[in-house]
Protein backbone atom coordinates (compact mmCIF):
# COMPACT_ATOMS: atom_id res chain seq x y z
CA UNK A 1 0.00 0.00 0.00
CA UNK A 2 1.39 3.41 -0.93
CA UNK A 3 2.03 5.99 1.75
CA UNK A 4 0.41 9.08 0.23
CA UNK A 5 1.71 11.26 3.10
CA UNK A 6 5.35 10.41 2.49
CA UNK A 7 7.38 13.41 1.34
CA UNK A 8 9.61 12.98 -1.74
CA UNK A 9 13.34 12.81 -1.07
CA UNK A 10 14.44 13.92 -4.55
CA UNK A 11 12.96 15.67 -7.54
CA UNK A 12 13.42 17.92 -10.55
CA UNK A 13 13.41 21.66 -10.01
CA UNK A 14 15.01 24.92 -11.17
CA UNK A 15 17.95 26.78 -9.66
CA UNK A 16 19.03 30.35 -10.34
CA UNK A 17 22.69 31.25 -10.73
CA UNK A 18 23.92 33.61 -8.02
CA UNK A 19 27.56 33.65 -9.15
CA UNK A 20 30.00 31.65 -11.26
CA UNK A 21 33.60 32.71 -10.76
CA UNK A 22 37.03 31.20 -11.36
CA UNK A 23 38.95 30.04 -8.29
CA UNK A 24 42.11 29.51 -10.31
CA UNK A 25 42.89 28.37 -13.85
CA UNK A 26 40.37 25.68 -14.93
CA UNK A 27 38.55 25.66 -11.55
CA UNK A 28 35.28 27.48 -10.91
CA UNK A 29 32.88 28.02 -8.02
CA UNK A 30 29.19 28.01 -9.01
CA UNK A 31 26.56 29.20 -6.54
CA UNK A 32 22.91 28.38 -7.16
CA UNK A 33 19.75 29.42 -5.34
CA UNK A 34 17.18 26.64 -5.39
CA UNK A 35 13.51 27.32 -6.06
CA UNK A 36 10.84 26.53 -3.45
CA UNK A 37 10.60 22.84 -4.36
CA UNK A 38 14.37 22.39 -4.47
CA UNK A 39 14.81 24.18 -1.15
CA UNK A 40 12.27 21.84 0.48
CA UNK A 41 14.06 18.79 -0.93
CA UNK A 42 17.48 20.00 0.23
CA UNK A 43 16.50 20.78 3.83
CA UNK A 44 17.83 17.37 4.94
CA UNK A 45 20.59 16.86 2.35
CA UNK A 46 23.65 14.97 3.58
CA UNK A 47 27.28 15.66 2.67
CA UNK A 48 28.36 13.30 -0.10
CA UNK A 49 25.06 13.35 -1.96
CA UNK A 50 24.97 14.89 -5.43
CA UNK A 51 22.75 16.45 -8.09
CA UNK A 52 22.41 16.10 -11.86
CA UNK A 53 22.48 19.35 -13.86
CA UNK A 54 21.05 19.82 -17.35
CA UNK A 55 23.74 21.62 -19.35
CA UNK A 56 22.51 20.62 -22.81
CA UNK A 57 21.18 24.06 -23.75
CA UNK A 58 24.26 26.05 -22.83
CA UNK A 59 26.34 27.62 -25.57
CA UNK A 60 30.11 27.73 -25.85
CA UNK A 61 32.30 30.59 -24.65
CA UNK A 62 34.41 32.45 -27.25
CA UNK A 63 37.05 30.21 -28.83
CA UNK A 64 39.83 32.26 -27.26
CA UNK A 65 38.46 31.42 -23.80
CA UNK A 66 38.62 27.65 -24.40
CA UNK A 67 41.76 25.72 -23.49
CA UNK A 68 43.29 24.59 -26.82
CA UNK A 69 43.49 21.03 -25.45
CA UNK A 70 39.68 20.99 -25.07
CA UNK A 71 38.60 22.66 -28.32
CA UNK A 72 38.07 19.43 -30.25
CA UNK A 73 35.93 18.02 -27.42
CA UNK A 74 33.67 21.03 -27.27
CA UNK A 75 32.09 20.16 -30.62
CA UNK A 76 30.35 17.17 -28.99
CA UNK A 77 26.64 17.46 -28.24
CA UNK A 78 25.56 17.30 -24.60
CA UNK A 79 22.81 14.69 -24.31
CA UNK A 80 22.82 13.64 -20.65
CA UNK A 81 22.83 15.48 -17.36
CA UNK A 82 26.11 15.74 -15.43
CA UNK A 83 26.58 14.85 -11.74
CA UNK A 84 28.10 17.26 -9.21
CA UNK A 85 28.59 17.07 -5.46
CA UNK A 86 28.25 20.13 -3.22
CA UNK A 87 30.99 22.01 -1.41
CA UNK A 88 28.40 23.93 0.60
CA UNK A 89 24.65 23.89 1.25
CA UNK A 90 23.30 26.93 3.07
CA UNK A 91 19.92 28.13 4.34
CA UNK A 92 19.81 31.76 3.16
CA UNK A 93 16.21 32.51 4.14
CA UNK A 94 13.88 30.82 6.60
CA UNK A 95 10.61 32.45 5.57
CA UNK A 96 10.01 31.32 2.96
CA UNK A 97 12.70 28.60 3.08
CA UNK A 98 15.42 29.24 0.51
CA UNK A 99 18.61 27.24 0.11
CA UNK A 100 21.75 27.93 -1.89
CA UNK A 101 24.27 25.32 -2.94
CA UNK A 102 27.87 25.72 -4.02
CA UNK A 103 29.51 23.53 -6.65
CA UNK A 104 33.25 23.45 -7.30
CA UNK A 105 34.00 22.16 -10.78
CA UNK A 106 36.98 21.62 -13.02
CA UNK A 107 36.81 22.56 -16.71
CA UNK A 108 37.66 19.21 -18.28
CA UNK A 109 35.25 18.62 -21.17
CA UNK A 110 32.36 19.88 -23.30
CA UNK A 111 29.88 20.18 -20.42
CA UNK A 112 32.09 22.02 -17.97
CA UNK A 113 33.41 24.32 -20.73
CA UNK A 114 29.80 25.36 -21.28
CA UNK A 115 29.24 25.78 -17.53
CA UNK A 116 31.72 28.65 -17.51
CA UNK A 117 29.21 30.71 -19.52
CA UNK A 118 26.59 30.64 -16.73
CA UNK A 119 25.94 34.10 -15.33
CA UNK A 120 23.79 35.55 -12.54
CA UNK A 121 20.04 35.09 -13.08
CA UNK A 122 20.50 32.20 -15.51
CA UNK A 123 18.30 29.21 -14.67
CA UNK A 124 19.50 25.59 -14.55
CA UNK A 125 17.37 22.44 -14.30
CA UNK A 126 18.47 20.22 -11.42
CA UNK A 127 17.59 16.71 -10.23
CA UNK A 128 18.48 15.91 -6.64
CA UNK A 129 19.52 15.37 -4.00
CA UNK A 130 20.68 11.95 -5.17
CA UNK A 131 22.58 9.01 -3.71
CA UNK A 132 23.65 8.20 -0.16
CA UNK A 133 26.03 10.50 1.65
CA UNK A 134 28.38 10.26 4.61
CA UNK A 135 27.11 9.10 7.99
CA UNK A 136 28.35 9.93 11.48
CA UNK A 137 28.67 6.77 13.60
CA UNK A 138 27.83 6.94 17.30
CA UNK A 139 30.64 7.64 19.71
CA UNK A 140 33.05 9.30 17.28
CA UNK A 141 35.25 12.09 18.61
CA UNK A 142 37.73 12.47 15.73
CA UNK A 143 37.03 12.79 11.99
CA UNK A 144 40.01 12.49 9.64
CA UNK A 145 39.15 13.97 6.22
CA UNK A 146 41.37 12.99 3.27
CA UNK A 147 40.78 14.87 0.00
CA UNK A 148 42.60 14.18 -3.24
CA UNK A 149 42.34 16.88 -5.93
CA UNK A 150 38.71 17.36 -6.93
CA UNK A 151 37.69 15.08 -4.08
CA UNK A 152 37.56 18.10 -1.78
CA UNK A 153 34.02 19.48 -2.43
CA UNK A 154 31.95 16.87 -0.53
CA UNK A 155 34.51 16.93 2.28
CA UNK A 156 34.24 20.72 2.53
CA UNK A 157 30.48 20.26 2.92
CA UNK A 158 31.10 17.50 5.48
CA UNK A 159 33.49 19.67 7.52
CA UNK A 160 30.90 22.44 7.78
CA UNK A 161 28.15 19.90 8.55
CA UNK A 162 30.21 18.38 11.38
CA UNK A 163 31.08 21.82 12.76
CA UNK A 164 27.40 22.80 12.95
CA UNK A 165 25.78 19.48 13.90
CA UNK A 166 28.52 17.58 15.75
CA UNK A 167 30.52 20.23 17.58
CA UNK A 168 32.11 17.61 19.85
CA UNK A 169 33.96 15.97 16.96
CA UNK A 170 37.51 17.17 16.28
CA UNK A 171 38.29 17.47 12.56
CA UNK A 172 41.71 17.00 10.97
CA UNK A 173 41.98 17.58 7.21
CA UNK A 174 44.56 16.31 4.72
CA UNK A 175 44.24 17.82 1.23
CA UNK A 176 46.52 16.64 -1.55
CA UNK A 177 47.11 17.20 -5.26
CA UNK A 178 49.81 16.55 -7.83
CA UNK A 179 50.94 20.20 -7.74
CA UNK A 180 49.83 23.54 -6.34
CA UNK A 181 47.80 24.57 -9.41
CA UNK A 182 45.74 21.36 -9.20
CA UNK A 183 43.95 22.39 -6.00
CA UNK A 184 40.35 23.54 -6.63
CA UNK A 185 40.64 26.09 -3.83
CA UNK A 186 42.97 28.75 -2.46
CA UNK A 187 46.10 27.56 -0.62
CA UNK A 188 47.52 30.03 1.89
CA UNK A 189 51.07 30.12 3.24
CA UNK A 190 51.33 30.96 6.95
CA UNK A 191 54.08 32.95 8.65
CA UNK A 192 55.78 29.73 9.76
CA UNK A 193 55.89 28.47 6.17
CA UNK A 194 53.09 25.92 6.50
CA UNK A 195 50.49 25.75 3.72
CA UNK A 196 46.81 25.42 4.58
CA UNK A 197 43.69 25.08 2.41
CA UNK A 198 41.62 28.22 2.95
CA UNK A 199 38.25 26.51 2.56
CA UNK A 200 39.01 24.15 5.44
CA UNK A 201 41.15 26.33 7.69
CA UNK A 202 38.53 29.10 7.73
CA UNK A 203 36.33 26.63 9.60
CA UNK A 204 38.97 26.53 12.32
CA UNK A 205 40.01 22.96 11.60
CA UNK A 206 43.52 21.52 11.70
CA UNK A 207 44.53 21.11 8.06
CA UNK A 208 47.53 19.89 6.07
CA UNK A 209 48.42 20.34 2.40
CA UNK A 210 50.48 17.88 0.37
CA UNK A 211 51.67 17.89 -3.24
CA UNK A 212 53.31 15.10 -5.19
CA UNK A 213 55.96 17.49 -6.55
CA UNK A 214 56.51 19.52 -3.38
CA UNK A 215 55.24 22.78 -4.90
CA UNK A 216 53.10 23.40 -1.80
CA UNK A 217 52.99 21.94 1.68
CA UNK A 218 54.44 18.52 2.44
CA UNK A 219 55.99 16.70 -0.51
CA UNK A 220 54.44 13.29 -1.09
CA UNK A 221 51.10 11.53 -1.26
CA UNK A 222 48.27 12.77 0.89
CA UNK A 223 47.68 9.30 2.33
CA UNK A 224 51.33 9.10 3.39
CA UNK A 225 50.93 12.33 5.34
CA UNK A 226 47.71 11.10 6.95
CA UNK A 227 49.31 7.75 7.79
CA UNK A 228 52.25 9.46 9.49
CA UNK A 229 49.86 11.62 11.54
CA UNK A 230 47.80 8.60 12.61
CA UNK A 231 50.93 6.69 13.55
CA UNK A 232 52.21 9.60 15.65
CA UNK A 233 48.93 10.37 17.41
CA UNK A 234 47.49 6.82 17.64
CA UNK A 235 43.85 7.90 18.08
CA UNK A 236 41.35 5.59 19.75
CA UNK A 237 39.83 3.42 16.96
CA UNK A 238 36.44 3.36 18.67
CA UNK A 239 36.31 7.17 18.55
CA UNK A 240 37.83 7.77 15.09
CA UNK A 241 36.43 7.71 11.56
CA UNK A 242 38.13 8.44 8.24
CA UNK A 243 36.27 10.12 5.37
CA UNK A 244 37.97 10.14 1.95
CA UNK A 245 37.19 11.33 -1.55
CA UNK A 246 39.50 11.48 -4.56
CA UNK A 247 41.08 9.29 -7.26
CA UNK A 248 40.43 5.57 -6.86
CA UNK A 249 44.10 4.74 -6.24
CA UNK A 250 44.06 7.21 -3.34
CA UNK A 251 40.87 5.68 -1.97
CA UNK A 252 42.40 2.21 -2.14
CA UNK A 253 45.38 3.52 -0.19
CA UNK A 254 43.10 5.19 2.38
CA UNK A 255 41.14 1.94 2.80
CA UNK A 256 44.35 -0.04 3.36
CA UNK A 257 45.59 2.57 5.83
CA UNK A 258 42.33 2.49 7.77
CA UNK A 259 42.55 -1.30 7.94
CA UNK A 260 46.12 -1.16 9.31
CA UNK A 261 45.08 1.28 12.03
CA UNK A 262 41.79 -0.52 12.76
CA UNK A 263 39.70 2.54 11.87
CA UNK A 264 36.27 2.96 10.32
CA UNK A 265 36.52 4.50 6.84
CA UNK A 266 33.88 5.86 4.48
CA UNK A 267 34.88 6.64 0.90
CA UNK A 268 33.10 8.56 -1.84
CA UNK A 269 33.50 6.74 -5.15
CA UNK A 270 33.35 8.18 -8.66
CA UNK A 271 31.86 6.62 -11.77
CA UNK A 272 30.17 7.93 -14.91
CA UNK A 273 26.64 8.42 -13.57
CA UNK A 274 24.54 9.10 -16.64
CA UNK A 275 21.08 9.01 -15.06
CA UNK A 276 21.79 9.36 -11.34
CA UNK A 277 18.88 7.14 -10.26
CA UNK A 278 19.98 3.59 -11.13
CA UNK A 279 18.24 3.12 -14.47
CA UNK A 280 21.15 3.10 -16.91
CA UNK A 281 23.34 0.72 -14.81
CA UNK A 282 26.49 2.49 -16.04
CA UNK A 283 28.09 3.14 -12.63
CA UNK A 284 28.63 -0.34 -11.18
CA UNK A 285 30.92 -0.79 -8.16
CA UNK A 286 32.19 -4.26 -7.21
CA UNK A 287 31.72 -4.94 -3.50
CA UNK A 288 32.39 -7.87 -1.20
CA UNK A 289 29.63 -10.32 -0.29
CA UNK A 290 29.43 -13.23 2.19
CA UNK A 291 31.38 -16.44 1.59
CA UNK A 292 34.11 -14.67 -0.36
CA UNK A 293 31.77 -13.71 -3.20
CA UNK A 294 31.40 -10.29 -4.82
CA UNK A 295 28.37 -8.46 -6.15
CA UNK A 296 27.82 -5.19 -7.96
CA UNK A 297 26.15 -2.11 -6.52
CA UNK A 298 25.41 1.18 -8.24
CA UNK A 299 27.50 4.21 -7.39
CA UNK A 300 24.59 6.60 -7.98
CA UNK A 301 21.95 4.70 -6.00
CA UNK A 302 23.81 2.64 -3.37
CA UNK A 303 26.64 5.18 -3.07
CA UNK A 304 28.50 7.27 -3.93
CA UNK A 305 29.61 6.77 -0.31
CA UNK A 306 30.60 3.23 0.65
CA UNK A 307 32.20 1.54 3.64
CA UNK A 308 35.82 1.14 2.57
CA UNK A 309 35.85 -2.47 3.82
CA UNK A 310 33.20 -3.39 1.24
CA UNK A 311 34.79 -2.08 -1.96
CA UNK A 312 36.80 -4.22 -4.38
CA UNK A 313 39.18 -1.75 -5.99
CA UNK A 314 40.02 -1.93 -9.69
CA UNK A 315 43.71 -2.52 -9.05
CA UNK A 316 42.92 -5.60 -7.02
Amino acid sequence: MKDHNRQPTKGCFDATVLSNAPVRHSYYRLQLQLDARGSALFRDVRPGQFAELDLSRLGLPPAAAIDPALRDQTTKNIMLRRPFSFSDVRLISDSPPAISIEILYAVVGPSTVRMTTLKPQDVVSVIGPLGNGFSVPEGKRLAVLIAGGMGSPPLQHLAEYLRVNHAGIRIVVFAGARRLQDFPFVVNTLADGRCVPEEFSRLGEEAFVTTDDGSAGVKGLVTECADAWLTEHAPNPAETVIYACGPEAMLASAAAMADRHGLDCQISMERMMACGIGICQSCAIQVKAPAGQTVYKLCCKDGPVFDAKEVVFLDG
